[in-house]
């Protein structure tokens, strides 16, 4: 007993590692993503599903927007699920795939980020956080290979260049800088087509925050799995903005005010706004 309660003393005094999640993983391994025995049979249809997450930079930083419904095959598990989190004062992520591995995986991610800052007195740079998150989605790959798959959309603003950035991932981990926009999960084809004929570059934040509630909207109107704005319950898509004033998510009376812009212009439209031929 004396020589067990020396070698965790040794561990818990260790500096050699700046990551939490490898302090975790020499300590309990079984408490990470991942670790666990393989499943007998996939349950991935089983288990609540997140959707649609999109991300577009602008001039001076980034705008993430998701949907709020959660899916159990053709069930909808919960209307109004939040899948964007704040990771640290400049940056966020959106998780798409099994929701409650996802927002496992987002709330570790939080704690390696305050972890090295404790430890180094500094942030990790934009590629530094984009690594990590990559090395953990890679430790969650028995489990998606099972079926519980999670795939997170990464934005940031970068301190040292003054813009937005923002990453995508496979199973494997990636990471892969997407210029411009990006969208994950069962609606992205349509977001994703939305944006590509809505986006402009150097456009203001309200404009961005704009084209990326049009995309949901889009999504929704062709993914079955991709909740569109609930008027009646109120329950908006969930907004952030970061800049060099850091993080922020927009309030529901905010969003509330962009969603009702693009329902008005649907009633005249229903397809919603095009792009100009040039």
């Amino acid at each position: 007993m004396a020589a067990q309660r020396g070698w965790m003393n040794n561990l818990f005094l260790d500096t050699g590692s700046t990551s939490f999640t490898e302090f975790v993983g020499s300590y309990a391994p079984g408490l990470l993503p991942g670790r666990f025995e393989s499943l007998a049979a996939s349950v991935g249809d089983q288990i609540p599903h997140a959707t649609t997450i999109v991300a577009a930079t602008f001039a001076g930083g980034v705008v993430m927007a998701g949907d709020r419904r959660a899916t159990s095959g053709n069930y909808i598990s919960q209307k109004d699920m939040e899948k964007v989190f704040r990771t640290d004062d400049y940056s966020c992520m959106g998780i798409a795939g099994t929701a409650s591995t996802g927002i496992e995986l987002a709330r570790l991610y939080v704690v390696e980020l305050e972890h090295y800052e404790k430890r180094e007195g500094r942030m990790l740079s934009v590629e530094g956080k984009a690594n990590r998150l990559g090395t953990m989605i890679r430790g969650n790959l028995p489990l998606a290979m099972q079926g519980m798959v999670v795939v997170p959309l990464f934005a940031a603003y970068d301190v040292d260049t003054g813009r937005g950035r923002i990453f995508s991932y496979d199973v494997g981990g990636g990471p892969y800088e997407q210029t411009n926009y990006a969208s994950i999960g069962s609606g992205s084809l349509f977001a994703r087509g939305a944006l590509k004929k809505l986006y402009r570059a150097g456009a203001s934040a309200e404009d961005t925050v704009l084209t990326l509630v049009q995309s949901l909207y889009d999504a929704a109107d062709d993914d079955s799995a991709t909740g569109g704005p609930d008027v009646t319950r109120k329950i908006w898509p969930l907004v952030t903005v970061i800049d060099e004033d850091g993080y922020r998510r927009l309030s529901d009376e905010e969003v509330e005010g962009y969603v009702r812009q693009v329902l008005d212009r649907r009633l005249a439209d229903p397809d919603g706004p095009t792009a100009p031929l040039r």
